[in-house]
C-alpha cells in the first residue's frame, strides 16, 4: 500500500489570531469556532481514508485544543508559508513516506475523491487549486526548497507561482480538480449557501444563522 502522510496546517483557534479576513463580518470569537469547525471536520474526512494513510495536525503556535483528535501533532516553523510547506514536506519525506500531501484546515465539504485524486498522481508535485487561484493542499514525492521561491502568497498568482517555480526547479507538475476555501466575505456566504455542511460546520452554521 501506499505510503502517504498528510498534513492539516492550522492555526491555534485564537479568537483575534484565526480567520481574521472574516472580522468583519463575523467577530473574532465567531471566525475562531468556525476554524475549529473547519478543522475538525477536516480531520474527521480524512481519518475515513485507508487505514494506511497516517494523518498530522500541525499548528503555528503549540495549543491543547481539540482534546480528543488522537492525531500526532507537530508545530510549524518560522518563516513565510514556502519555508513552512517546505519543511513539512521534507520532513514527512525524509521519514519514510512515499508521498507527503499538506492541507489546508479550511476548505469546507471538500470531497474524499479530491485527496486521493492528488495521492494517486505519479507526478513529483500535484496541487488540488482553489476557486481563487490559490490551492487546498499540495502533495510531493520530491521537493526541492527554490519551487517556494518567489511565490506571491495569499494571491491569486499562487498556484500559478508554485507551478512555474515547481518546473522551473525539474520537477514534474500536475494540477487536480478544484475546491474552495473560506478567506474572504464571499467565501463564507459559499458556505452557507451549501446544502450539505459537514457535521461541526453545520452546527455553526446553524448558529451563526440563528444569532
Amino acid at each position: 500500500m501506499l505510503r502517504a502522510l498528510l498534513i492539516i496546517f492550522a492555526k491555534a483557534p485564537i479568537a483575534g489570531r484565526a480567520k481574521t479576513r472574516l472580522c468583519p463580518p463575523l467577530t473574532p470569537v465567531e471566525a475562531a469556532d468556525l476554524h475549529s469547525a473547519l478543522l475538525m471536520d477536516m480531520v474527521n474526512m480524512l481519518m475515513s481514508l485507508d487505514s494506511s494513510i497516517n494523518v498530522e495536525l500541525s499548528t503555528d503556535v503549540p495549543t491543547d485544543a481539540w482534546p480528543g483528535l488522537a492525531l500526532t501533532r507537530s508545530i510549524q516553523i518560522e518563516g513565510d508559508l514556502g519555508a513552512r510547506l517546505f519543511h513539512a514536506l521534507k520532513q514527512g519525506l525524509s521519514t519514510g513516506s512515499e508521498i507527503v500531501m499538506v492541507l489546508g484546515s479550511d476548505s469546507p465539504g471538500l470531497p474524499p475523491a479530491h485527496v486521493t485524486e492528488l495521492l494517486r498522481s505519479s507526478a513529483d508535485v500535484t496541487l488540488g487549486p482553489t476557486l481563487d487561484g490559490g490551492f487546498f493542499a499540495i502533495a510531493c514525492r520530491a521537493v526541492r526548497q527554490e519551487m517556494f521561491s518567489g511565490v506571491r502568497w495569499s494571491s491569486e498568482c499562487a498556484l500559478a507561482d508554485v507551478v512555474r517555480q515547481a518546473s522551473a526547479c525539474g520537477l514534474t507538475v500536475a494540477v487536480g480538480p478544484s475546491w474552495f476555501d473560506v478567506d474572504v466575505e464571499t467565501d463564507l456566504l459559499r458556505l452557507l449557501d451549501m446544502p450539505d455542511l459537514q457535521q461541526n460546520t453545520a452546527v455553526w452554521a446553524r448558529r451563526h444563522r440563528e444569532r
